[in-house]
């Protein structure tokens, strides 16, 4: 009898503590919604306001001149299509020059990078020299340089050269590897590809250019995407380098053809110039789009070791 009160106690209590579990397990469910909740709504919240500049500019592409600064909201009161036409052909040349002339210095620029960077890469990752881990450091420490550092020696260089006024300026740095982040951006990855590729290739009678011809470069498609993408976009954007070394109007670049509609005088197209502005960030916008699978598995493949 006494067995038996004490085995309907336990269970008694067996019942109870599980009551209470599943009781604290809701209350668990429910504060986790919630947080999960309130954490979406203040995401949305911060995007909406890091996109508004964004929406706004657009908007304001739509707009009369009038009407772009006396009205904050998101949307015209009148829809302004002609901002477009009018922008393309409101500088001299038309706006289309100065989109060619972008892409000129950045397929130069990509093309440099891609194939400078990685042959770099492939000699502090795979070769033994002499002062290698020394000339690896002098290398990152020129990362932290501002470039307004080397500016005023490269503007003689390139002066005495004659190549001022040209795209050369632009481009030529490229291709002599001096972007060290994307240096060392493709050396992380390649440390991170097994040396039993390279000796195997090895036996195989394969010398360096081979086995990175054939064995590393088709491997390094993730980091020459990601280089290919931030190439673009930091020269697409550069307005200081094109404004040291271009002077001719028919060279200038997007950025440079943006700055043309603002006026001293008070006479500024601000329509035209947020209309073309929109147009520039397409090639951007593409980019990114097109390349954000590669632009993701690099950065994500690329560790530091």
């Amino acid at each position: 009898m006494t067995t038996e009160l004490i085995t309907t106690a336990d269970r008694k209590d067996a019942r109870e503590r599980q009551r209470a579990r599943r009781r604290e397990e809701l209350g668990l469910g429910r504060r986790s919604r919630a947080g999960a909740l309130a954490r979406h709504i203040f995401l949305i919240a911060t995007s909406l306001l890091m996109l508004y500049p964004l929406l706004w500019m657009i908007v304001s592409s739509l707009r009369p001149n009038d009407e772009i600064f006396r009205l904050p909201g998101l949307w015209p009161l009148s829809f302004e299509v002609d901002n477009y036409i009018q922008g393309w052909n409101a500088l001299s040349p038309s706006f289309g020059t100065y989109l060619w002339n972008s892409l000129v210095v950045v397929a130069g620029s990509i093309i440099g990078n891609l194939v400078s960077c990685a042959m770099a890469a492939y000699a502090f990752a795979r070769l033994n020299f002499h002062f290698k881990r020394t000339l690896f450091a002098i290398m990152l420490v020129t990362i932290m340089l501002p470039v307004h550092i080397v500016i005023v020696p490269q503007y003689i260089m390139f002066s005495q050269l004659g190549l001022v006024n040209t795209f050369w300026p632009l481009i030529l740095p490229k291709a002599l590897a001096t972007d060290a982040f994307f240096v060392f951006l493709m050396v992380q990855f390649i440390r991170g590809i097994p040396r039993e590729l390279d000796e195997a290739a090895r036996i195989d009678g394969a010398g360096h250019a081979r086995i990175f011809l054939q064995i590393l470069l088709p491997m390094m498609t993730p980091a020459l995407a990601t280089t290919a993408i931030f190439t673009f976009v930091w020269v697409w954007n550069d307005f200081f380098g094109a404004l040291i070394y271009l002077n001719n109007p028919d060279l200038f670049t997007v950025p440079l053809a943006l700055r043309q509609f603002m006026s001293a005088q008070g006479a500024s197209n601000f329509g035209g110039m947020f209309a073309m502005s929109v147009v520039s960030l397409v090639p951007v916008f593409l980019a990114f789009l097109f390349g954000q699978r590669f632009l993701i598995r690099g950065i994500a493949t690329t560790g530091i070791k």
